[in-house]
């Protein structure tokens, strides 16, 4: 059995591929997918599709809705999403695709440090399981393909 997993979370950092190095290591039955982690291409695909917006702002809203829809469609067909929350970049974005994630019924695996264990109790509550690092989301991964 292959499950996908959707890895929601901020696009600056490589734990994307920390997980996906470890799940090929470890041989998971896994398939990938999540935001657009291009930044500069998510940012402008609304004026690459639409053209050229009036400001910053209609650039903005006219970029959300396509990333929104790419987002909403990935996460309904995953089996499982995995949300980083870092220390260092805005969440915003992981706490949208979480909270969607939840909204959906889908199973969801919380990474966040412990300094944010109380801005994200609820969330947290509401998660299937929370982790503190990539390694333990990981091994939690690993433990839902053991058989014995």
């Amino acid at each position: 059995m292959e499950i996908t997993v959707y890895l929601a979370g901020e696009i600056h950092s490589n734990w994307r591929n920390e997980i996906k190095e470890k799940s090929k290591l470890l041989q998971l039955p896994v398939h990938f997918t999540g935001p657009m982690e291009n930044h500069d291409r998510s940012d402008m695909i609304g004026e690459e599709i639409l053209g050229t917006q009036p400001d910053a702002i209609l650039r903005d809203e006219a970029a959300s809705g396509i990333n929104n829809l790419r987002t909403q469609l990935l996460m309904q067909k995953s089996d499982l999403v995995i949300a980083l929350f870092g220390e260092k970049y805005k969440q915003w974005n992981t706490a949208m695709d979480a909270s969607a994630a939840v909204t959906l019924g889908k199973p969801l695996i919380l990474i966040r440090p412990k300094a944010l264990h109380h801005p994200l109790k609820e969330l947290s509550s509401k998660a299937n399981v929370t982790v503190e690092t990539v390694s333990q989301a990981m091994k939690v991964l690993s433990y839902i393909f053991e058989i014995e």
